[in-house]
């Protein structure tokens, strides 16, 4: 089997798409390299009073924009290869949405299975204080996320330690997808898989592109398999059965499972909750391995684990007519050719993936403005959304019930707003995306999406003036 340097795929991506693009060779170089990359090791007190050294890395990408931008992962499998690839990702990702920041990505060598909370806990709080004394954290500097592996409750903590450091009236600002009470925002937590199911609905009303693949125009009524049961994973799922869409493979670290009649996603995720398992549960059959769910048949495959799983060994074992990439780097640059010539819909991942950051710069944006989402004007909203209401009953006779009334007059809150927010961004990036492909005659939406970062971070660096 092949090894995969998953920085080189993310390169050969971005070469392949250069070619498209009008900038000299040295601007080029300058946009593909790692600008700062900060590899750290620091000792942590385990529960048992051993001492045990954690590595860790932090990568900013691009400074073509500040602040940089990027989650942090717990893994075993992080290294700085690794690291490098997803803050480049992060770069491209930022420009293809029109989100103003430059890209970044963290890292810690753990397995979190192995580690207690309070262990955790610790890591997270020494991690942080390393990033502090380097420069690698701050509100207008270089702002961490969530990622595989971690979630609100490490946010709050980077939080809490950047305070402890820093008496910074913007504290909040300085990291993305903490707890609500924290300055957190709601939507941050579905917002990956959310736009997931965004950009799948966009690709799926082409007429064209469906009727080249042989399918209907819409979501409603096409099959799904899922690699990935995570916060991504489960809520793009949520959101594509509530479409009418229909889950009908599985795959996860213990196994794949199949049932063409449908799976139901809340009952499996309780049922892996009670056994630890996704094998067993209802009619589903077990397969063989659990990357044999990948070669499912389906209409859409949404891999929502972790890169370099459809790979030169397996891409032409790939049924899916739709691959939807929900994870970082799922696809390498071989497969992608086998799945293309084999005439398959790729949607990149530095697209469809893009809602967490950009539901994360509505989130910053919120703590630097010190206001929460609809505060302002949910209330004169409702109001004036009454007073016509009421004048259309004067007009027309017709009376609303206290129901009517009160859903026809909601103000848009939080939540409302971010979701549209979200909505609106997706739909306007794969409109973009879809003209650069139609203008270049490519029948490839991931170069497509690479000719448009490189051609926004390419002008950003002419305008800064660092190249005669």
């Amino acid at each position: 089997m092949a090894e995969y340097k998953f920085y080189e795929q993310v390169n050969k991506n971005f070469d392949k798409a250069a070619k498209y693009t009008r900038f000299d060779q040295g601007l080029l170089n300058q946009i593909k390299v790692c600008n700062t990359i900060y590899h750290v090791t620091f000792p942590i007190r385990r529960d048992d009073g051993r001492i045990e050294v954690i590595e860790g890395w932090r990568v900013e990408h691009s400074h073509h924009k500040t602040p940089t931008k990027g989650g942090i992962r717990y893994s075993h499998k992080v290294d700085e290869d690794e690291t490098m690839a997803l803050a480049a990702l992060m770069s491209y990702k930022c420009a293809i949405v029109d989100v103003p920041f430059g890209g970044a990505k963290g890292g810690v060598k753990i397995s979190t299975r192995q580690y207690s909370e309070t262990e955790i806990e610790r890591i997270t709080r020494r991690y942080t204080y390393e990033l502090i004394k380097k420069g690698f954290i701050g509100p207008g500097v270089d702002v961490p996320a969530p990622d595989y592996g971690t979630g609100a409750r490490e946010m709050g903590w980077i939080l809490d330690t950047y305070r402890q450091m820093h008496d910074d009236l913007n504290a909040e600002a300085s990291v993305t997808g903490k707890p609500i009470q924290q300055g957190g925002i709601r939507g941050r937590t579905e917002a990956t898989g959310r736009g997931v199911y965004f950009g799948i609905r966009e690709a799926c009303a082409v007429k064209e592109d469906m009727d080249e693949l042989g399918l209907d125009v819409g979501v409603e009524g096409k099959t799904f398999v899922v690699q990935g049961l995570g916060n991504v994973g489960y809520h793009a799922s949520l959101y594509m059965i509530e479409a009418g869409a229909k889950l009908v493979g599985i795959a996860e670290i213990e196994g794949g499972i199949y049932d063409p009649e449908g799976i139901d996603l809340k009952g499996i995720v309780e049922y892996r909750k009670e056994t630890g398992s996704i094998i067993g549960f209802g009619n589903t059959k077990e397969l063989a391995s659990n990357k044999d769910a990948l070669e499912l048949d389906c209409d859409i495959l949404i891999p929502a684990a972790l890169e370099s799983q459809i790979t030169g060994d397996n891409a032409a074992n790939i049924k899916a007519k739709i691959i939807a990439e929900a994870a970082n780097g799922p696809t390498t640059a071989d497969a992608h050719d086998i799945l293309k010539d084999r005439g398959a819909l790729i949607l990149p991942d530095s697209y469809l993936n893009a809602g967490g950051v950009v539901v994360s710069y509505f989130e910053w944006l919120k703590n630097i403005q010190h206001v929460r989402y609809g505060r302002i004007n949910k209330r004169f909203d409702e109001s004036s959304l009454k007073k016509i209401l009421k004048e259309i009953e004067n007009v027309s006779g017709k009376k609303f019930t206290e129901k009517e009334m009160e859903n026809l007059s909601h103000g848009a809150e939080e939540y409302d707003l971010v979701d549209s927010g979200l909505e609106e961004t997706m739909i306007n990036a794969y409109q973009q995306i879809s003209e650069i492909r139609n203008e270049h005659g490519l029948n490839d939406l991931r170069t497509a999406a690479f000719i448009n970062a490189i051609n926004k971070i390419g002008i950003m660096y002419e305008q800064m003036g660092i190249f005669p």
